[in-house]
């Protein structure tokens, strides 16, 4: 993707100010609000089962996360993915520690059945679990013994699978989706000293899919995080960071995404 497209896409988002469905974990439930808040859309984080479904009704786009999942938020889940299905609103769905839980994965796919996500996101670790039953990692971090190039792989395979877009997240951002591969390089370590940066690319990914479609949004979430996360970069420490990074959110704008933005296109796969 080029510069002048992502900063469209930021642009429509500001220019429509979609409601984005959030049902995420506790965890980083602030950070999402505030960074779906920085890019001009509408956050609601309505989670109740006996509500959800009625709220998904009138968002422009669902994310779930499943960080920390309970019973009542797994019900809600499904509820609003079904919903979503009936509405055609698009659904990111972020596969947040699959790689520990059968339980997570279990469920992932239960999801998936039900409806097919615009973007199915996670890291390393977490999108090669749901391709590989036997794959598992300790803890919600991604495995750093994992490649660019086998977990392109992988993420490929699962694209095809579901005729879907999948975003595995990492120090390299994979984007695969109907026969495209792209790899987003912008970024900073900082990113994953301070909690909830992977789940604000997740609402970022489900924000953009609410004006363009699942590999243009899974792209341009990657760009807009990494690029304002390199721009955020501190010697203060995380807070200050966390700071910086919603400030940087809040005004990126065309010349900076000019100047910064470093994705490349690789080689087409599969048969979509």
């Amino acid at each position: 993707m080029k510069a002048d497209e992502i900063y469209g896409i930021t642009e429509r988002i500001r220019e429509k100010s979609p409601l984005i469905h959030s049902i995420t974990n506790p965890i980083s439930i602030n950070q999402c609000a505030n960074a779906l808040l920085a890019v001009g859309a509408r956050p609601i984080m309505a989670e109740h089962p006996r509500e959800v479904g009625e709220i998904t009704e009138t968002a422009d786009a669902l994310y779930l996360n499943l960080g920390n999942i309970t019973d009542a938020r797994m019900e809600s889940m499904m509820i609003s993915v079904k919903t979503a299905k009936e509405k055609n609103i698009p659904v990111t769905l972020d596969l947040v520690g699959v790689a520990c839980s059968k339980l997570r994965r279990d469920y992932a796919s239960e999801l998936i059945g039900a409806n097919i996500p615009a973007v199915i996101k996670g890291n390393y670790s977490e999108i090669t679990a749901m391709s590989q039953t036997g794959y598992t990692s300790a803890g919600v971090d991604a495995d750093g013994s994992l490649t660019v190039e086998s977990v392109t792989e992988t993420a490929a395979e699962l694209a095809e699978k579901f005729n879907t877009v999948v975003l595995a997240s990492g120090k390299t951002d994979i984007i695969c989706g109907f026969g495209r591969v792209l790899y987003a390089h912008n970024g900073t370590p900082q990113l994953s000293r301070v909690t909830g940066t992977g789940c604000i690319l997740g609402a970022l990914a489900a924000c953009c899919t609410s004006v363009t479609d699942g590999f243009e949004a899974a792209a341009s979430a990657c760009a807009l995080l990494g690029i304002s996360g390199e721009m955020s970069e501190t010697d203060k420490g995380g807070g200050t960071f966390m700071v910086n990074l919603i400030d940087n959110l809040t005004t990126l704008g065309a010349e900076q995404i000019t100047e910064r933005l470093n994705i490349e296109e690789a080689a087409a796969y599969g048969k979509i």
